[in-house]
């Protein structure tokens, strides 16, 4: 905290006055005071003497805060207060404000029932405020006498009717007029037409502190370069908010993350343009025009550029690529991921960042790849800060301590509710000694599209796209969409984490089927479903053959085939009150059994192959009902746009 009482407010004022005279252009018309000003490079007054403040304190009937003080005794009064305030008060002007804007009415009126004392306290700031501004466009400056820290200061408070934001509060006056500095320089920092260049011993300070900050981030220090930027920032510095979003985005941070100044250089739009219109397509509301306020500046080329990139990013295929060394781990590391083993694609980028070579001098870190349907489901918070905390770019630093992996092993992780309490239900398929790619010619039908794996995406994407392609529903057929990947050593997977119902009579384990000269295990739990009694089953085969299962389900086990000890579902489901207790224990116990593992954070947060299974229910037999519901839309619509009698949903 500074000492507001030992603050050095001439040499503040003096250098803040010497800037704005040097900030006119030569031959513009202004006022005689303002002339004045310029001339003499000072924005202020004589100072007040202690005589002149005592006597303004006891027409007020209060002794002024500390920080306001100290700066009557060496200006009575202020010029040009930021943009905004053109004439700041001084012991003359300063007055009560006494609610003359009506503002503590209109804010009030925002308060609901439920407002606390702090929040009707803020209101009433209009009724006992020291209005401190004379002239200003619109803009309030208010000090609040009971708003004040241990050392006597008092908030200001600055509200501004066309910015539409709620009052901003300063700690205190000093802290007040050095915002108002920094607003001065931020409006100052990319002249107009006309306008000299504002160049001064500030703003060459800034851009110094801003190449250092840039050079301490590519050593790994981002904490320190992050708070360097932020400031220049305030300021206004060109290159500090462009740095600084680069270190925002690694972190997870995507409101306002524009890269200013940067986006539209060719030299950075490989790296930074993805990420830019991948946040633009994440809000499906946003108009596409939308994305060319951010690309100001840019020619047609690259504002082409970005549209295909951004269709490329909503349809999935956009696909990152780098140069050198890195750009080769990146493959591998989409490799992997694809698969789900995202703790080990992870590992492979981390170890190959050290050789990433930037795209210009302004290019802090890889960015692209967080746009990758692949790749960007690896980033999270910590590692964000893992990356940004590696020496990289030919920087040298400490190296960080790897990110703890997001994929704990085993299968016990799928007991644990997850956020929303969604996944009450699932089944997986595990086969040992295959590849992934193979799984479809195990478990789907010989013929149609269900053979063929679609490129990586969510399982929400993956279902909506199967629903949005699918005409014909039938209330016998359970064909499943089920991502798969790599289930640890030796293991494939196939899992679905939003099955059907479970019907004990119909179902068909698909494990023999998938078993053909290997082994297969079928796993469908419903022990936390929230309709319909809890279930539970699990059968494993070789070569094509089941060589035992068990099913829980209405209370009671049925079980086939010599189930080894450790499997016995006697064991789980005797003497429970809640059957959902035994779904831990089961998961851990064929952990054990066979070694293998389901990726939980690509499951969760990644992008997979997804495939349609052969219905996991035999058909229906005689005397059995069921129905089937056919979808059908005409490809030609009239030309006024209206339905004709034909072409409602339901008619075939």
């Amino acid at each position: 905290m500074t000492d507001t009482t030992t603050f050095d407010w001439r040499s503040f004022l003096l250098r803040w006055g010497g800037e704005w005279a040097d900030s006119l252009p030569d031959g513009e018309a202004r006022s005689a005071d303002d002339e004045a000003a310029r001339q003499s490079r000072w924005l202020g007054f004589e100072p007040a003497s202690e005589e002149r403040i005592a006597a303004m304190e006891g027409r007020l009937g209060r002794r002024m805060p500390p920080s306001y003080r100290e700066f009557l005794k060496v200006s009575d009064g202020w010029r040009h207060a930021g943009g905004f305030v053109w004439l700041l008060a001084g012991t003359e002007d300063a007055r009560w404000h006494n609610n003359e804007s009506g503002l503590a009415d209109m804010f009030e009126e925002y308060l609901d029932e439920d407002a606390g004392a702090e929040e009707r306290g803020e209101s009433d700031v209009w009724r006992r405020g020291l209005q401190l501004d004379v002239e200003s466009d619109i803009t309030y400056v208010l000090m609040d006498p009971e708003d004040v820290d241990e050392d006597g200061e008092w908030a200001v408070y600055t509200w501004s009717s066309w910015r539409a934001a709620p009052p901003e509060r300063h700690t205190s006056f000093l802290a007040f007029m050095r915002d108002m500095y920094r607003e001065f320089h931020s409006l100052r920092a990319q002249p107009s037409d006309g306008e000299p260049v504002f160049a001064n011993d500030t703003t060459r300070e800034l851009d110094a502190q801003v190449e250092e900050a840039r050079l301490e981030a590519l050593r790994g220090g981002w904490e320190r370069a992050g708070k360097a930027l932020e400031e220049a920032k305030e300021y206004g510095r060109p290159r500090a908010v462009g740095l600084g979003d680069q270190i925002r985005r690694l972190l997870g941070q995507t409101s306002t993350v524009y890269f200013d100044g940067l986006v539209t250089d060719r030299r950075y739009a490989p790296e930074l343009l993805p990420p830019l219109v991948a946040e633009h397509a994440a809000h499906s509301y946003r108009d596409d025009s939308t994305l060319t306020f951010h690309l100001r500046g840019a020619d047609d080329d690259l504002v082409s550029l970005a549209y295909t990139t951004l269709d490329q990013v909503r349809n999935g295929t956009y696909r990152y690529r780098a140069a050198g060394p890195f750009g080769e781990a990146v493959e591998r590391a989409r490799e992997l991921a694809r698969w789900g083993d995202t703790d080990r694609a992870w590992r492979t980028l981390m170890n190959a960042l050290p050789l990433w070579e930037p795209l210009g001098p302004d290019h802090l870190a890889p960015l692209g790849w967080v746009a990758d349907p692949v790749l960007g489901p690896l980033l999270t918070p910590e590692r964000g800060r893992e990356l940004l905390s590696t020496p990289r770019g030919g920087q040298t630093g400490e190296t960080p301590a790897p990110a703890a992996g997001l994929d704990t092993g085993g299968l016990a992780w799928l007991a644990e509710p997850d956020p929303g309490n969604n996944r009450t239900s699932y089944r997986f398929v595990l086969v040992d000694g295959v590849e992934p790619e193979e799984l479809p010619g195990r478990l789907a039908d010989a013929e149609g599209d269900g053979t063929v794996l679609i490129e990586p995406m969510t399982f929400w994407e993956a279902r909506h796209r199967s629903l949005s392609d699918q005409r014909e529903f039938s209330s016998y057929d359970d064909r499943a969409l089920m991502a798969v990947g790599r289930a640890g050593t030796g293991w494939s997977f196939a899992f679905d984490g939003d099955p059907a119902p479970f019907d004990r009579r119909r179902f068909v384990s698909p494990a023999a089927a998938a078993s053909a000269g290997t082994r297969a295990v079928v796993v469908w739990s419903g022990l936390r479903s929230w309709h319909g009694e809890p279930f539970f089953h699990l059968s494993v085969a070789r070569d094509g053959v089941e060589e035992y299962a068990f099913t829980y389900a209405d209370g009671e086990v049925r079980s086939s085939g010599e189930i080894p000890q450790a499997l016995d579902p006697r064991g789980f489901f005797s003497d429970l009150e809640d059957s959902a207790e035994a779904e831990r224990p089961l998961l851990e116990a064929l952990t054990r059994e066979f070694g293998a593992h389901l990726p939980r954070h690509a499951i969760m947060n990644g992008r997979l192959h997804t495939f349609a299974t052969r219905s996991w229910t035999r058909p229906p037999r005689g005397g059995e009902t069921y129905a089937v519901i056919r979808m059908h839309w005409e490809a030609a619509r009239p030309a006024d746009g209206e339905r004709t009698g034909d072409d409602w949903p339901g008619n075939s």
